[in-house]
């Protein structure tokens, strides 16, 4: 080496070489240590996920407490969560079932459990209970499924959730209802969104006075008996002139559900003229013509009304399509069978006994407990079932005036027999030759009419139409072997007072005792109304023994 250079120490060196090492080292260290720092902060910190609504619903759902899961359901209805339909008819069905263990919701389809928020099957049903319901939540379930419905396709399903939110008045729903009034484009169900909305506001503490003055409005123009209730609700609302809007709508409302309340009961009425016009004008002919009192005109409309639950059990076991046309294949059948009896018992006792009231009354008395007799051993004693066909269900609010459809059929059934009755006696032969008799039979006896004949066939034809009655009272009466017992007495009041042989006068009668008994019994109740009705007609008759509208006639005013 070279002699200008110092020479270094051994120890020196090994010293300088340890600490140089012991450097580098840590070097590495900090190094390795920010290059993981570098990663992490080029990663940036991962942010704490939130819990989305539908989790927080079906958390709530899973809880013990009825008001931690009525929140569930209104927070899942507005989740936007695709299974939340499904949720809630099971919740509704009690098939929601939850673990205690970890809170896990499962629904259960027959035998088989699937996890709510996975869609995963589960292998056991063990530790799961049903979701813990009680009236308060099945009333959210109502209102929560009314929500997700208020935007669904079928309008019929929008105005069922409107209806829902409306009798609950489901605050929670107001957002929905929003969104879902400004997409609609039906006109009633608009109208049922509008009402809905009225009453969640009306719900609503911190509604704006004018706000709650226009939901005032909205419920006096729907005007029922839900709408008044909301109404009266209002008396503790803390806006005066909210609560001087209520008080006017309340009259309002009330005068109206007066005037539909009256109304009501004269269609009420009107529907029971139509069943007593049907029972009684076969009687009008029968007893107008030949002066007879026939206790076995109730049943002929028995009869009509067997023959209507045969016609029926024939339909059905062997062609239960045409189950619609079943009561038009038993109207002339009903009047082919009922006229007949009628004619054999007119041939075989009736015509042995004119002119002797008593015995007639006496005979018919018989003949009617026989005929319940032999249908009571053909049928039995109990209830037998007349379906009703489709045309002939459901209802029609007209202003609030429900008209039920079966109802509205018979009342032109009933005047569409008037009608073709009075034709066959103004406009055919036979109807001249049966006036005729009626006003005079031995003059009609001396210009060749054979009134034994027409006397057969009148009872006949009055039997039929009895049969025919008997097809319309198996769609709102119990078919059973005393079924014309029910309508015989009434039978011969509306045949009294309406005058005896005219029609008109039995359609009047029967009209009038119908809507008279029928503003009645909410005052005197159904027996002491009726009881009333007879006092009245006893009375009517001692002035106008002739009732109403008299015939005319020389045999009639001899």
């Amino acid at each position: 080496m070279g002699e200008g250079i110092p020479r270094v120490p051994r120890l020196a060196r090994i010293s300088i070489n340890h600490s140089t090492h012991h450097r580098k080292a840590r070097m590495r260290r900090w190094i390795i240590l920010a290059l993981v720092l570098a990663a992490w902060c080029a990663a940036g910190p991962r942010p704490v996920q939130a819990q989305s609504p539908a989790d927080a619903a079906y958390a709530r759902l899973a809880s013990d407490s009825y008001s931690d899961i009525e929140a569930g359901i209104a927070g899942l209805a507005t989740s936007g969560d695709p299974k939340a339909g499904a949720v809630l008819r099971a919740l509704a069905d009690g098939r929601l079932l939850v673990r205690a263990e970890d809170k896990t919701l499962a629904i259960r389809e027959g035998g088989a459990l699937t996890e709510v928020r996975t869609g995963a099957a589960l292998p056991s049903p063990d530790g799961f209970k049903p979701v813990r319901v009680n009236n308060r939540v099945r009333r959210a379930i109502d209102a929560a499924q009314g929500t997700l419905n208020l935007v669904a396709p079928d309008p019929g399903l929008r105005r069922n959730a409107a209806d829902a939110v409306f009798k609950a008045r489901d605050v929670a729903a107001l957002p929905a209802l929003e969104t879902a009034l400004a997409r609609e484009t039906d006109a009633g169900v608009k109208r049922a969104m509008e009402e809905a909305r009225a009453a969640a506001l009306l719900a609503k503490p911190d509604t704006p006075e004018g706000a709650g003055i226009a939901s005032v409005a909205v419920l006096q123009a729907r005007g029922d008996g839900d709408a008044l209730a909301i109404l009266r609700g209002l008396s503790g609302n803390p806006s005066p002139a909210v609560r001087d809007a209520a008080a006017k709508a309340i009259a309002g409302v009330e005068w109206r559900l007066a005037l539909v309340a009256n109304l009501q009961n004269a269609w009420y009425g009107v529907s029971l003229g139509s069943v007593l016009l049907l029972a009684a004008i076969g009687l009008a002919i029968t007893f107008g013509v030949m002066g007879i009192i026939n206790m076995a005109h109730g049943e002929m409309v028995m009869l009509g009304a067997y023959t209507t639950f045969l016609v029926q059990e024939a339909i059905r076991q062997r062609m239960p399509g045409l189950f619609d046309w079943s009561l038009p294949i038993a109207i002339p059948l009903a009047f082919l069978v009922a006229g007949a009896v009628g004619i054999v018992i007119e041939r075989g006792i009736i015509r042995h006994l004119y002119g002797r009231p008593l015995e007639t009354l006496l005979a018919t008395w018989g003949v009617s407990l026989i005929l319940q007799q032999a249908v009571r051993s053909l049928f039995g004693p109990t209830n037998r079932e007349v379906g009703a066909p489709s045309y002939m269900a459901g209802a029609v609010d007209v202003f609030g005036l429900s008209i039920t459809w079966g109802r509205l059929w018979i009342v032109l059934f009933a005047l569409a027999v008037f009608l073709g009755l009075n034709l066959i006696l103004k406009a055919t032969s036979f109807g001249l030759k049966t006036r005729a008799v009626t006003q005079n039979r031995r003059m009609a006896a001396s210009m060749g009419i054979r009134t034994p004949w027409i006397d057969a066939f009148t009872f006949g034809l009055g039997s039929g139409i009895a049969g025919i009655a008997g097809v319309a009272l198996s769609q709102i009466d119990n078919v059973s072997p005393n079924l014309g017992q029910s309508y015989i007495i009434d039978s011969f009041l509306v045949v009294v007072f309406g005058g005896v042989g005219n029609l008109w006068g039995t359609l009047v009668a029967a009209l009038t005792l119908g809507v008279a008994n029928k503003f009645l019994e909410p005052y005197a109740g159904a027996v002491l109304g009726k009881i009333l009705l007879l006092v009245f007609i006893v009375l009517f008759i001692q002035k106008r023994p002739r009732g109403l509208f008299a015939l005319k006639g020389r045999a009639v005013e001899a």
